[in-house]
């Protein structure tokens, strides 16, 4: 795992994952959702198969975490933070940068504005 605690880790996954399960589950259904990420070889992203995992971890309670989950949480958390570093110049709301952020949970136009 992480050097982190697994505490450490649940709040960060909480305050990155700004997306509700049902927002995410929306989202996911989309075809911009479908439309980035790099192909896991099965024909779907690895950020779209990482949004259901959320899916699954946000309906689960605290002391249902398995270690799985918590690893999973701590690699949403690092996707999110390097992604968010590369913030393009351009008009976010209707960019790739944005759409593959959301696959993973976090939607930056609820913090910036879009």
């Amino acid at each position: 795992m992480s050097d982190k605690s697994k505490d450490e880790i649940y709040d960060e996954f909480y305050n990155v994952v700004n997306m509700t399960p049902s927002e995410l589950e929306d989202w996911l259904e989309t075809d911009k959702s479908k439309s980035v990420g790099s192909d896991s070889g099965d024909g779907e992203s690895k950020g779209h198969k990482s949004g259901r995992k959320i899916i699954k971890i946000k309906n689960k309670k605290k002391d249902e975490l398995t270690d799985t989950n918590y690893d999973h949480m701590n690699k949403v958390i690092g996707y999110v933070h390097r992604h968010k570093a590369q913030t393009p110049d351009s008009d976010i709301k209707e960019s790739d940068w944005r759409y593959s952020l959301k696959n993973w949970g976090h939607d930056p136009c609820k913090e910036m504005d879009c």
